[in-house]
C-alpha cells in the first residue's frame, strides 16, 4: 500500500517543520479558479490541496480534481463529506473518522460504504481523527453531521478524545472550527492537545491572517487548512503572506537548533 503521503505528515511532527493546506469547495472553485489557486500554491510553499466539504450539490468533483492533476504535482487529497465525493483521481484521502461526535454513522457507518470503493483504487488511505471545534457560529459540518462540537474553552476534552484516536490507532488529529467559523481554535486548545499527542495535528477554520497561521503554528500546529478566506482573496495576497509565514517559522527553527 502507498504510504508517501503518511510519511510526509508523520515527518512534520518529528522534524517540527510546518505546512500549509488549501481546502478548495467543488461547488465553489471552477476549474479556471483552481489553476489560479495551484499557480500561487506552488509559487509561495503550499504543501496539500484538499478537495471536498460537507456538502456538495453536484458532481463537479469528478472533473475538477483530474483537471487540478493535469497542472500540478502537489499531492491532491479528498476531504470527503460523504462516499459521493471519492474520485480515484486523487493521491490522496483524509478518511474521516469523527470522533468528537456521537454520529455512529460517520464514526464507521460511511466507512463501510466507502472502503470497497477505496480498496484498490489506487488512492492513499489517511485515517484521520475529525474533531468539531465550537468557534462561535454553527457551521455546515455542525448540522450536517448531527453533532455537538466541543466547547471552545474545554481543551482537557478535546486532548482526552485526541488521545483515544491516536490510541485507536488513527494517524492524525484534525481540529476543525468549521467552514466561516467566526473564530480559530483557541491556542490554548491546540498546545494542550499537540503537547500530548505523536501523531501529527491538523487545524482549520478561521484562519484569516498572517498572524492566525504564525499563533496557531507556534501553539503546535504541524499543518494549517485554508478555505474560506481563499475566496475573498482574488490578489492571492494570503496565500503569499501564508508562505512567508511558514519560511519564517523555518527560519526562527533552524537559528534555534541549527543542523550539525
Amino acid at each position: 500500500m502507498n504510504q508517501l503521503l503518511r510519511q510526509t505528515f508523520a515527518s512534520l511532527k518529528s522534524s517540527g517543520r510546518k505546512a500549509i493546506a488549501l481546502l478548495l469547495d467543488p461547488d465553489k472553485t471552477s476549474e479556471l479558479e483552481a489553476f489560479r489557486v495551484i499557480e500561487l500554491a506552488e509559487a509561495h510553499g503550499v504543501d496539500f490541496l484538499l478537495v471536498g466539504g460537507s456538502l456538495t450539490v453536484d458532481a463537479s468533483i469528478h472533473t475538477l480534481v483530474p483537471a487540478m492533476k493535469s497542472r500540478t504535482k502537489l499531492p491532491i487529497i479528498l476531504f470527503p463529506g460523504s462516499p459521493t465525493q471519492i474520485t480515484p483521481s486523487a493521491d490522496g484521502i483524509l478518511f474521516l473518522s469523527l470522533i468528537s461526535g456521537r454520529n455512529p454513522d460517520l464514526l464507521i457507518g460511511r466507512h463501510v460504504e466507502a472502503a470497497p470503493l477505496l480498496k484498490g483504487s489506487g488512492i492513499e488511505v489517511l485515517p484521520t481523527g475529525y474533531m468539531l471545534i465550537d468557534t462561535g457560529k454553527p457551521t455546515t459540518a455542525n448540522y450536517i453531521s448531527n453533532t455537538q462540537p466541543i466547547p471552545h474553552n474545554k481543551p482537557e476534552i478535546a486532548l482526552c478524545t485526541a488521545i483515544a484516536g491516536e490510541l485507536l490507532g488513527l494517524h492524525q488529529i484534525y481540529m476543525d472550527g468549521g467552514s466561516g467559523a467566526d473564530s480559530s481554535i483557541s491556542t490554548e486548545m491546540i498546545h494542550a492537545v499537540s503537547s500530548r499527542i505523536d501523531i501529527p495535528l491538523i487545524i482549520g477554520g478561521g484562519i484569516r491572517t498572517q498572524e492566525d497561521a504564525m499563533r496557531i503554528w507556534h501553539a503546535g500546529a504541524d499543518v494549517i487548512v485554508v478555505g474560506t478566506a481563499l475566496e475573498s482573496d482574488p490578489s492571492g495576497s494570503f496565500i503569499r503572506d501564508l508562505g512567508a509565514a511558514k519560511s519564517q517559522i523555518h527560519a526562527q527553527s533552524e537559528m534555534e537548533f541549527p543542523q550539525i
